[in-house]
């Protein structure tokens, strides 16, 4: 029993108290963890804000400001800021002015052709009724209690009442409390992409003071990896929107269905969510082309299927899946997987994430076999 073996022990027995502490306590410590996120959930959001508008910042910046003068260089991550910003608000403002006035024009005709369709179900019963005089006959035989009938929906509109009232209570707290994080996220999404390079350098201070080296480059290889990785997603991903808004654009055109361009816009827009967000473009553009013409409504949705086929299974998978170095059909993997996981957020994520796991398990298995001298080369097809 040497002092060696005593501290390994004591670690030990340490560690068992602990976790059964922990064991003991879950319900707890889950608080504790929901506290913790809650507090700094507006700070993740803007870490993640600042993610995706690095991507278009760092490309005007690159681009715009590579051969400019020194006065002007001083300035340079000040400017492509805002150029970024306002490049998103001008596309969600082209979007969202192209596609909610036609929204608004379709829903007052379908309110008007309401009262035509009321007296179209009203002749439909009747004639329905002298065909079938049974069914007059049972219609007839059926009575209410019409007391009972207004005073259960008094009831109920009461219940109601006190429901919604208590509904709109708590949805003008979490309201003020979204607006208050969205607030947070953004000022510190900005000053996150202000000062980037200030803040990297400090996280490497501190892996460094806390880690030893050959660890520390191990972390940083990994991270540089998935910003590499995450930042070619988003690229890909918005590719891969703009060329099914333009299918669907070009198809709409050929074959003479009403609202083409918006309806392109809409779907490259709900196109940013992997494989599914498509599919919200199609029901806004089906109902809206039913209104108008519900034969062409069923054919756009023909038209949808067809194109989605050749986007999830031949586009999505190549463009997407090269763009973060993911063979197709681990693609499709992590796009099931992520979504029956987490939702769209999981969608969103799993493919990066996987990509990163896919490239770091690559060069494992590389090195391993590199060691134990079996060429590579013997499994390629």
């Amino acid at each position: 029993m040497d002092k060696t073996t005593i501290r390994q022990l004591a670690v030990l027995i340490a560690g068992a108290v602990l976790l059964y502490a922990l064991v003991q306590h879950l319900s707890l410590i889950w608080m504790l963890l929901l506290f913790i996120w809650k507090l700094f959930f507006p700070f993740f959001v803007g870490g993640c804000i600042a993610f995706v508008l690095n991507v278009p910042m760092r490309g005007i910046e690159t681009r715009l400001f590579a051969k400019a003068p020194p006065k002007i260089r001083r300035f340079q991550r000040s400017i492509s800021l805002v150029l970024a910003l306002a490049a998103i608000f001008a596309v969600l403002f082209f979007i969202v002015r192209l596609i909610v006035p036609e929204v608004g024009n379709s829903i007052e005709i379908l309110v008007g052709s309401l009262p035509a369709f009321g007296r179209r179900v009203a002749v439909w019963a009747t004639e329905l009724a002298q065909s079938f005089p049974e069914i007059g006959e049972l219609l007839n035989q059926v009575s209410f209690d019409w007391q009972s009938l207004v005073t259960s929906t008094l009831n109920t509109l009461k219940d109601m009442g006190q429901s919604l009232f208590n509904s709109t209570v708590g949805a003008a707290g979490s309201l003020v409390s979204g607006v208050v994080n969205t607030v947070i996220a953004s000022v510190f999404a900005i000053y996150v992409l202000l000062q980037k390079e200030k803040l990297a350098r400090q996280g490497k201070m501190l892996l460094y003071a806390l880690l030893p080296e050959r660890k520390v480059l191990s972390i940083l290889e990994i991270l540089e990896l998935a910003s590499k990785t995450f930042s070619r997603f988003l690229s890909g991903q918005c590719v891969e929107a703009l060329i099914l808004g333009t299918m669907f654009f070009i198809t709409m055109t050929v074959f003479r269905f009403p609202y083409a361009v918006m309806v392109g816009a809409l779907v490259a827009l709900t196109a940013l969510i992997p494989l599914v967000g498509a599919f919200i473009g199609c029901v806004i553009g089906a109902f809206l082309i039913l209104i108008v013409d519900p034969v062409r409504a069923l054919w756009f949705v023909v038209m949808f299927l067809v194109l989605q086929q050749i986007e999830g299974n031949l586009i999505y998978p190549h463009v997407v899946g090269s763009s973060v170095g993911l063979p197709s059909i681990w693609v499709l993997v992590a796009v099931t997987v992520g979504g029956n996981l987490m939702g769209i957020a999981g969608m969103l994520l799993f493919i990066p994430i996987c990509s990163v796991a896919y490239a770091l398990l690559r060069g494992w298995c590389y090195q391993r076999l590199k060691q134990r001298k079996i060429a590579p080369w013997r499994w390629k097809s």
